[in-house]
């Protein structure tokens, strides 16, 4: 049993070694924010709080619609601007093979 458990925790470690070199990689590249793209997320964030205030239950369909896809796009700017923090699924099954085995 054991002898599997180590040869599928060796598989893992080969599959997310080549995805964490890419994903260095690309970090290393990426820019710090200008001082216009703090104040667009700046904006995005009072935007969406103002929504989050809003009594939806009073607009009609169409103005909840419109809400929505400014929503939706606002996300998509955000995302685009701050990036984040991604974890491949052989680097969860690692974690999770780790704590199996140290407990």
């Amino acid at each position: 049993m054991k002898k599997i458990i180590y040869a599928l925790s060796f598989c893992a470690l080969f599959l997310t070694i080549s995805p964490a070199a890419d994903a260095k990689g690309n970090k290393e590249g990426k820019e710090e924010l200008t001082a216009e793209q703090k104040v667009r997320l700046a904006e995005i964030e009072s935007r969406v709080s103002e929504i989050k205030g809003m009594d939806l239950a009073d607009l009609s369909n169409e103005e909840r619609k419109e809400v929505k896809n400014e929503l939706k796009e606002m996300k998509a700017e955000a995302r685009q601007l701050g990036g984040g923090v991604y974890l491949s699924i052989g680097a969860i099954i690692i974690i999770i093979l780790l704590l199996i085995l140290l407990t």
